[in-house]
């Protein structure tokens, strides 16, 4: 599992998802757009070390790093709410998988999320109708990691 932080505003989710992909065994993150990168003691707070143990990368432009990432086989998921989505738990996660987190209020701009192959949402039930960022990663990976028993 491949994750993308494009235009994540707080740099404390930005140390939750690090966090978050080093419980999940992410792969490697790439933090782009305006995602503030380590070494910042804002990040450091929250992700416990966890900037040190897991692999990340600054991309330049999110739009070439998903180009090169479809090239190497990885199916491009965006975690949205909206229209046309698949809820996360009725999907099944085949080959390599790269999923883009969006801005904390803004979500996923309307040219990358086109690129994505499928856009998941994570079903809610009450009265709001969205999570933070770095819970919505939580939950995300936790929900692409799990094993078929």
């Amino acid at each position: 599992m491949i994750v993308i932080a494009h235009n994540i505003r707080s740099l404390h989710n930005v140390g939750s998802i690090f966090r978050a992909c080093d419980v999940f065994g992410v792969e490697k993150l790439y933090l782009t757009g305006i995602t503030g990168t380590p070494p910042r003691k804002e990040i450091a707070k929250v992700a416990l070390g966890s900037e040190h143990r897991v692999a990340w990368e600054r991309a330049q432009d999110v739009l070439d790093l998903v180009a090169q990432l479809r090239l190497r086989g990885c199916t491009i998921l965006a975690l949205e709410n909206g229209p046309q989505t698949t809820r996360i738990d009725q999907f099944c996660p085949i080959g390599q998988n790269a999923i883009i987190l969006g801005n904390e209020v803004s979500g996923i701009e309307a040219p990358l999320l086109a690129q994505c192959d499928v856009t998941l949402e994570i079903p809610m039930i009450g009265r709001k109708q969205s999570l933070n960022v770095s819970v919505a990663t939580g939950i995300a990976l936790f929900a692409l990691t799990r094993r078929p028993s």
